[in-house]
């Protein structure tokens, strides 16, 4: 803006030699604003706007993947990768609910995460806590459950206090959830929901999957409609094995620190044109 305005400067200095009476002066200066306009370069311009999915998952779950990869290629630390991916997830997670996105699962810390070097482990319990102490007052106001899922009770008591208390103060929200897995995997979720089936019905058989589902960490949620995952790798990596039987799945190439909300819409475009049928014959 800076250089369209002395643009149009010099040019009136210019113009003004060559006007001198007064009844041309009004059209001089409608001359110069035009041309100013014209100067406006395409950076200036309104940028297009994103087309949005019309048909939204109910349930999606997030494999947030990549961190460390990012940091690396650009010469930074593992743990400054996972800094900026700790303000990705709020960003991503914030536009999906406020799409009309009700239930969002993300991946955060699985339990052979355990195995990284412990600064980098102890940076991600940090980024966890100030995740917990951000984002809950939001969560709070716009009425989002927050639910950590996995074995949390191995956490440090400063960190678990905070994660329960953060699950309480948002047990009332109504306009959607979010599952936070943490020192989670498919397989310990399993087992856990069996004991807890056997802790309420002894031997019972069970009846059907509605009703063992109930006891896994996600509960009355309904299953992930779609399961995106970042950074290229084509696995699921033990999130959400029961729940994804019919699950949609998105893979891509970038790194989670760059997945922006329009990386995220893109997604849902895909997901929309998705032809899910459960096993059922296409219509004729």
């Amino acid at each position: 803006m800076r250089k369209k305005l002395v643009i149009q400067k010099s040019i009136t200095m210019i113009l003004s030699k060559f006007v001198m009476k007064r009844k041309y002066v009004f059209a001089v200066i409608i001359f110069v604003a035009v041309l100013g306009f014209a100067l406006v370069s395409k950076r200036e311009q309104p940028a297009q706007q994103v087309l949005l999915a019309k048909k939204l998952p109910q349930h999606v779950g997030l494999i947030a993947d990549g961190n460390g990869r990012w940091a690396q290629n650009k010469g930074l630390s593992r743990i400054e990768g996972h800094i900026e991916g700790a303000k990705r997830v709020e960003e991503v997670v914030r536009y999906a609910f406020n799409r009309g996105i009700s239930y969002i699962t993300i991946y955060a810390f699985s339990s052979e995460n355990w195995k990284r070097p412990e600064a980098e482990v102890n940076a991600l319990m940090g980024l966890f806590q100030k995740f917990v102490d951000n984002y809950m007052d939001e969560c709070v106001q716009k009425g989002i459950r927050f639910v950590p899922i996995g074995r949390i009770e191995k956490f440090s008591p400063k960190l678990l206090q905070a994660l329960r208390g953060a699950m309480e103060r948002t047990k009332d929200g109504k306009k959607g959830t979010l599952f936070v897995a943490l020192n989670y995997t498919a397989q310990t979720e399993t087992i856990d929901a069996i004991n807890h089936y056997i802790q309420e019905n002894g031997a019972k058989p069970i009846e059907n999957w509605e009703t063992f589902s109930r006891y896994l960490y996600t509960g009355n949620a309904p299953d992930p409609d779609l399961i995106i995952r970042t950074s290229g790798e084509l696995r699921l990596s033990n999130f959400l094995l029961l729940q994804s039987a019919n699950s949609e799945l998105y893979f891509t190439d970038t790194f989670w620190p760059d997945f922006t909300p329009e990386a995220f819409e893109k997604a849902l475009l895909t997901y929309e044109g998705r032809e899910r049928r459960f096993g059922a014959v296409r219509p004729m």
